[in-house]
C-alpha cells in the first residue's frame, strides 16, 4: 500500500521524504574531483564507508541533504525494504535510478514478487518473450535474478477481466497512481469491446472466477490469457450454455487464448439445435495460438474443439480436450492447423476427426482412453501425425476410410481394446516407423480395397496378429518388424493382394505369414524365422508369390501348402526347420523353383496326402531325412533338382506315391539316392544319381517304377537293388561287358550302364543278394527281383 500525503507525520512519510531530497537536474558525467569530494564529506558526516556516499550517476555540484544522506547512505536496508514495499511498480523504478544501493534494493525480488501476484496472481512468473509464446518458469531455475520483474516488464500493459475490482480501482485514483496503462472490467465482453482504447495493445487477462454464458466471438488479433495462482486453468473457468463458448473469425489471424477452462455445457445436450455449436470453434481464414487450455464437452452433438473452412489453421498446444460427449477434436473441409503436445482423452467418439480434405499438423498429442475409436480420418482427410502415444481405445488406436490419406510417423500405437490401426472402404495412409504393439485385436487390419503403406514399424506382443489383410485388401508392407503376436505376423486372406518385402516376421506364437482364402499377394525378401508354427502357410485356393525370402529356423515347417494351397514359392532360402523345409498335401499344387532348401531336422520337401506341385531348379541338402519325400498318392514333378549330401536318402516314395522325375542330380546321400517302396509307381527320366553311400535306385515292397535314360554309377552298394516281386520297367539302356556288382565276379555277360546292373542276353536281369542287409529301416533276406531292359 502507499502511505497517506496528509495528516500526522505527513513530513516523515516515503513520498514526503523523497520529494524534499530532489534537486535540480544534474549534469550526466559527474568530474572524478566531483565523486572524490562527495566521498570525504559523506565519510566525515556519518562515519560511514566512503563507498556508500557516492550517488550512482549523479553530479555532487550542489550540497547533499541530511534526509538524503540518510536515506541513501545510513538507514538500514531492512527499513529501506520495508519503505520499498509500500511502492508501486513505477516507484520502485523510480527509486532504483537514486544511487546503486537503491536501485540493489529496489530490485529485490521479493519486492517484485509481492506486486506482481497482486496484479496478476501467478504464484510463477509468466514470461512472454514474444508475440503468441507464454509459458511459466521456475524462478530458482531462471538465469536472471529478478524474473518476477522481468515478467511485469513483459506483460505490465494489458486489461485485466476481475469481476467486481474495477469499480474500486477506478474510484481509488491515488492508491493505484502509475497504473494508468492498466484497464480493469468485469466481463470479458466488456474486455473484448475495448480493443479500441488507444492505448490497448490486445492483451487480456481473465482472472480467478467462473464467467457464464458470454458471447465470446473473436475478430481480431488479441490475446486472452488466465491469470490465478497455483494451476491456471483449474480456476479460469469460461462455459457456455446456449451458444458456442469460444468462436474465432476471420480477422483472428494472429490471436492467442491460454490457461483457461472453456466448458460448452447446454441445458439440452442432445437436442439438434446444437448440431453447429461446439465448445471452440475457428472457422475460414483464421489462425489463433490456443495454449493450455482444458476443453470440455457435454453435448452429444458436435464436438468440443472443430476447426473447419478454407484458411482455418490455428496452432492449439499443451491442451487437455477430455471427458467430452462426442468428438474431442475435429477438423474439415481443408482446414489445417498445427497441434502439439495435447492430451486428448476419455471422449465417447473418436478424440480425433480428419475429413474432408482437412489437412493438419499433429504432434507429441498423447490419445488414450478414448470411448471409440483414437483418430479417424475418413471421406479424403489426410493429416501429418509424428510422436505421438495413441493407446487403451474401445476401438482402433487410428482408423482411415473412404480415401483418407494420412501420414503416421514414429507413433505408439498400443494397448487398444480391439485393433491397433484400421484401414478399410478404399483407405490409403503412410504408416512408418511406429511401435504397434499389446492390442487385442491385429496390430494392422487392412480391408475392402484399402491401398496403406506400412513400412519400418515395429509390430509386436499383440493379441492376435501382427498385419491382418483380408476382403480385397491391397497395401505395401515394407521393412517391418514383426514379433513376438499371438497369431501369425502377417495374415492376407479373401483376394487380398497386397506386397509384402523386406519386412523380419519372428517369434510368433503361432506362423510367420498366412495366406488363406484365396489370398494373393508378392512376398519377398522377407526374413521368416523362430516361429512356434509354419514360417509361410498357403491353403485354401490361395496363389502367393513368394521370392527371394530366407524362411528359417521355425519350430515346425518352413513352408506349409495344404488344402489347394497353391502359388510360386522361388528363389528362397529355407533351413533349419524342426520338420520339412517344405510340405505339400491335399491337392495344393504350387511351383517350387530354384530355392535352397537345406539343414532340415526332418526332411526336405514332403509331398503327401494328394500333393502335387512342380518342383524345379532347387537345390536339396544337408536335411536330417530325405530330400523329397512323396507318399500316399501324391504326383509331383521334380525337375533339374540338386538332391544332395543328406544325411538319409535322396528321395523316398512310398505308401502309393508317384511322380516324374526327370534331369535331377541326386548324389552323395547317405542312404539310397531313390527309394521306391509300397505300390509306388514314379517315372525316373534322364537323372544323374551318383556318388551315394547305399544303392543309387532301391525299389521294394510291391514297388514299380519306370526308369528311363538314368545315369547311375559310383554308389557304393550298386546302382539298384529290387526287391522279390518288383517289376521294372526300363528303357534306353546302355549295355557293356564288365564286373557283376552284386557278387563281385567277372560275367561274360553285359553291364547295363545306366542301370549299373547285370543285363543277360535275353535282357531279363535276376540277380540274388547274398548278404542280409537293412534299407531305409527295411530288412530284406534274399533280396531279388526281376526287371526288363527294353
Amino acid at each position: 500500500m502507499v502511505a497517506e500525503e496528509s495528516g500526522q507525520g505527513a513530513q516523515n512519510s516515503p513520498y514526503q521524504l523523497r520529494r524534499k531530497s530532489l534537486l535540480p537536474k544534474r549534469t550526466a558525467c559527474p568530474t572524478k574531483t566531483n565523486m572524490e569530494g562527495a566521498s570525504t564529506s559523506t565519510t566525515e558526516n556519518f562515519g560511514h564507508r566512503a563507498k556508500r556516499a557516492r550517488v550512482s550517476g549523479k553530479s555532487q555540484d550542489l550540497p547533499v541533504t541530511p534526509a538524503e544522506q540518510y536515506l541513501q547512505v545510513k538507514l538500514p536496508d531492512e527499513v529501506v525494504l520495508k519503505i520499498f514495499s509500500y511502492l508501486l511498480e513505477q516507484d520502485l523504478c523510480r527509486a532504483a535510478c537514486v544511487c546503486k544501493r537503491f536501485s540493489e534494493l529496489a530490485n529485490d525480488p521479493i519486492l517484485w514478487k509481492r506486486l506482481y501476484m497482486e496484479v496478476f496472481e501467478y504464484t510463477r512468473p509468466m514470461m512472454h518473450p514474444e508475440s503468441g509464446k507464454f509459458y511459466q518458469i521456475n524462478p530458482e531455475e531462471y538465469e536472471q535474478p529478478n524474473p518476477w520483474k522481468e515478467s511485469f516488464q513483459q506483460l505490465y500493459k494489458g486489461a485485466h477481466v476481475k469481476p467486481g475490482f474495477a469499480e474500486h480501482f477506478y474510484s481509488n485514483p491515488a492508491r493505484y497512481k502509475g497504473r494508468e496503462n492498466m484497464l480493469y472490467y468485469d466481463t470479458i465482453e466488456d474486455a473484448l469491446g475495448g480493443v479500441q482504447e488507444a492505448h490497448f495493445d490486445g492483451l487480456i487477462f481473465v482472472h480467478s472466477g467462473i464467467y457464464t454464458d458470454e458471447w465470446i466471438y473473436i475478430e481480431s488479433p488479441i490475446t486472452m490469457i488466465g491469470a490465478a495462482p497455483g494451476k491456471v486453468a483449474d480456476k479460469v473457468i469460461i462455459e457456455n450454455t446456449r451458444d458456442s463458448t469460444f468462436v474465432f473469425m476471420e480477422g483472428s489471424e494472429d490471436a492467442y487464448v491460454g490457461y483457461m477452462t472453456i466448458k460448452f455445457n447446454p441445458d439440452d445436450k442432445s437436442a439438434q439445435h446444437h448440431n453447429a455449436h461446439h465448445c471452440l470453434e475457428i472457422t475460414v481464414n483464421c489462425s489463433p495460438i490456443i495454449d493450455h487450455c482444458i476443453i470440455r464437452s457435454t453435448c452429444t452433438v458436435g464436438s468440443a474443439v472443430c476447426v473447419s473452412g478454407q484458411g482455418a489453421s490455428p496452432t492449439i498446444k499443451h491442451c487437455n480436450i477430455s471427458d467430452c460427449e462426442n468428438v474431442g477434436l475435429y477438423i474439415t473441409d481443408h482446414a489445417q492447423g498445427i497441434y502439439e503436445d495435447n492430451e486428448i482423452s476419455n471422449n465417447a467418439l473418436a478424440g480425433i476427426w480428419v475429413k474432408n480434405h482437412g489437412n493438419p499438423i499433429i504432434r507429441r498429442n498423447h490419445i488414450h482412453h478414448g470411448r471409440d475409436v483414437g483418430v479417424f480420418t475418413f471421406d479424403h482427410g489426410m493429416g501429418y501425425f509424428e510422436s505421438c502415444s495413441i493407446h487403451r481405445n474401445r476401438i482402433a488406436g487410428f482408423e482411415v476410410k473412404a480415401y483418407a490419406n494420412p501420414t503416421v510417423v514414429r507413433c505408439e500405437i498400443h494397448h487398444g481394446q480391439t485393433g491397433g490401426i484400421y484401414v478399410h472402404e478404399k483407405g490409403r495412409g503412410q504408416f512408418i516407423e511406429n511401435k504397434i504393439y499389446a492390442n487385442n485385436f491385429a496390430g494392422v487390419w487392412i480391408t475392402s480395397n484399402s491401398d496403406p503403406t506400412i513400412r519400418g514399424n515395429a509390430i509386436f506382443n499383440g493379441n492376435q496378429g501382427g498385419v491382418y489383410i483380408f476382403g480385397d485388401g491391397r497395401g505395401l508392407i515394407e521393412g517391418n518388424d514383426i514379433y513376438g503376436n499371438a497369431l501369425a505376423g502377417i495374415q492376407i486372406r479373401t483376394n487380398s493382394c497386397p506386397i509384402v518385402r523386406h519386412n523380419k516376421i519372428h517369434d510368433g506364437q503361432h506362423g510367420g505369414i498366412y495366406v488363406h482364402e484365396k489370398g494373393q499377394g508378392v512376398i519377398e525378401e522377407n526374413e521368416v524365422y523362430s516361429n512356434t508354427l509354419a514360417g509361410v502357410w498357403v491353403t485354401t485356393g490361395s496363389t502367393p508369390v513368394l521370392r527371394r525370402n530366407r524362411i528359417h529356423s521355425g519350430k515346425q515347417v518352413g513352408v506349409y501348402f495344404y488344402d489347394n494351397g497353391h502359388g510360386v514359392l522361388e528363389d528362397n532360402d529355407i533351413y533349419n526347420h524342426m520338420y520339412s523345409g517344405v510340405q505339400i498335401r491335399t491337392g495344393s499344387n504350387p511351383k517350387i523353383r530354384r530355392n535352397k532348401i537345406w539343414g532340415g531336422q526332418n526332411g526336405g520337401i514332403l509331398v503327401y496326402n494328394s500333393g502335387l506341385g512342380f518342383i524345379e531348379d532347387n537345390e536339396i541338402f544337408d536335411n536330417a531325412m530325405a530330400g523329397v519325400w512323396i507318399k500316399t498318392d501324391s504326383n509331383p514333378t521334380l525337375r533339374r533338382n540338386k538332391i544332395h549330401d543328406g544325411r538319409d536318402g535322396g528321395i523316398c516314395i512310398f505308401n502309393g506315391g508317384r511322380g516324374l522325375l526327370e534331369e535331377n542330380d541326386i548324389f552323395r546321400n547317405a542312404q539310397a539316392g531313390v527309394l521306391i517302396s509300397t505300390n509306388s509307381h514314379p517315372v525316373l527320366r534322364k537323372n544323374r544319381i551318383f556318388d551315394g553311400f547305399a544303392a543309387g535306385i532301391e525299389i521294394t515292397n510291391h514297388a514299380t517304377a519306370t526308369l528311363e535314360g538314368n545315369q547311375i554309377f559310383n554308389n557304393r552298394f550298386g546302382g539298384l537293388f529290387l526287391a522279390s516281386g518288383v517289376n521294372v520297367t526300363m528303357k534306353g539302356c546302355h549295355r557293356e561287358s564288365g564286373e557283376c556288382h552284386t557278387c563281385n565276379t567277372t560275367d561274360r555277360n553285359a553291364i547295363c550302364v545306366n542301370c549299373i546292373k547285370k543285363c543277360h542276353q535275353g535282357h531279363d536281369v535276376e540277380f540274388i543278394r547274398h548278404d542280409r542287409s537293412t534299407f531305409l529301416h527295411y530288412n530284406y533276406d534274399n533280396l531279388e527281383g526281376k526287371m526288363s531292359c527294353k
